[in-house]
């Protein structure tokens, strides 16, 4: 995988104390289906200290693994305060194609999680995987998909099957990409009309400080594949960097204004969203309290509707 999200989702990653959780453990916090809680984070990662039971993949350390874990404990600590009852947990690289912890995670605690797998994308049997990992509540596979990986694409029996195997299986192709991609990402895409498409994180736009108006112009140019979901996101890593993040405003109602709020789907990004002066609440609070161009409805569809939809749909 070329695409490392640490170096990618630069800047907003700082070393930060270990947790002494390490297990899934979630003393303390619970959710209850019928809460009065209800919006849904859509895109998360957590990760245990325990490599023993959760080793990590070849080529990661415990050193890279900072925070040292981000637990279902850790999490709730942060996301229940806010009226998050629902989250998206998206698989970790530091595990690579090993899903079991994510997995695991979702199993203890039924009707909370959903989940973004990664996988072999070169097996021959992906498609039965997908199959397997349907059942056990994943909704997405994560693609790094950077403008090289992208340009082989078309040339790949193995991501044709998987595309194919997303619309058959109604499961959603994740993208972690750069808006020099999305070009790409949108031609081949095409080829797939019923398969669910997801942008992660704006696509990064604005990580460098700057959000360029050709950049957002490959982020419209999506809107007609209807099957195309934009994850609002990462705030700490894009534009000025700094709480409350009023500087994305304007992107967020470009695309509101473009695809509709029925497209769009609020995420935090965590434990990334924590550190660092950022916190949980200032992320959802830019939705909820601070864009006066979002109607109610948009601010349904943001934080809770639209992940609904794609990621706890059967």
């Amino acid at each position: 995988m070329t695409l490392d999200r640490r170096s990618l989702l630069q800047g907003g990653i700082g070393a930060a104390a270990c947790s002494a959780l390490s297990t899934l453990s979630t003393e303390g916090y619970s959710f209850e289906k019928d809460s009065d809680q209800q919006w849904i984070d859509a895109h998360v990662h957590v990760w245990t200290g325990d490599t023993q039971t959760y080793p990590l993949a070849e080529g990661f350390t415990r050193e890279q693994m900072q925070p040292g874990s981000f637990t279902p404990s850790d999490l709730f600590s942060h996301c229940r305060p806010q009226g998050v009852s629902k989250i998206v947990l998206i698989q970790m690289n530091f595990y690579t194609f090993d899903n079991r912890y994510m997995l695991d995670v979702m199993e203890k605690h039924p009707g909370v999680f959903s989940g973004v797998a990664i996988i072999d994308e070169s097996s021959e049997d992906a498609p039965k995987q997908m199959a397997a990992l349907k059942q056990k509540g994943v909704r997405g596979f994560r693609l790094y998909a950077d403008q090289s990986n992208v340009s082989k694409w078309k040339t790949s029996q193995a991501m044709r099957r998987m595309w194919a195997a997303a619309a058959d299986l109604n499961l959603a192709m994740c993208c972690l990409a750069n808006p020099d991609a999305l070009p790409g990402i949108l031609a081949f895409a095409k080829e797939y009309p019923k398969t669910r498409v997801v942008i992660d994180h704006f696509a990064r736009i604005g990580i460098d400080g700057t959000m360029r108006d050709t950049d957002l112009d490959h982020l419209k140019s999506f809107v007609d594949r209807e099957e195309t979901y934009i994850k609002t996101s990462a705030f700490y890593a894009l534009g000025k960097k700094k709480p409350p993040y009023d500087d994305l405003g304007p992107m967020i109602q470009k695309l509101v204004t473009s695809f509709g709020s029925e497209r769009l789907m609020w995420a935090s990004d965590c434990p990334f969203q924590i550190e660092n002066g950022h916190t949980y609440g200032a992320s959802i609070d830019l939705i909820r309290n601070r864009l006066a161009f979002l109607t109610a409805e948009d601010t349904n569809n943001l934080l809770k509707n639209t992940a609904a939809k794609v990621f706890f749909s059967v």
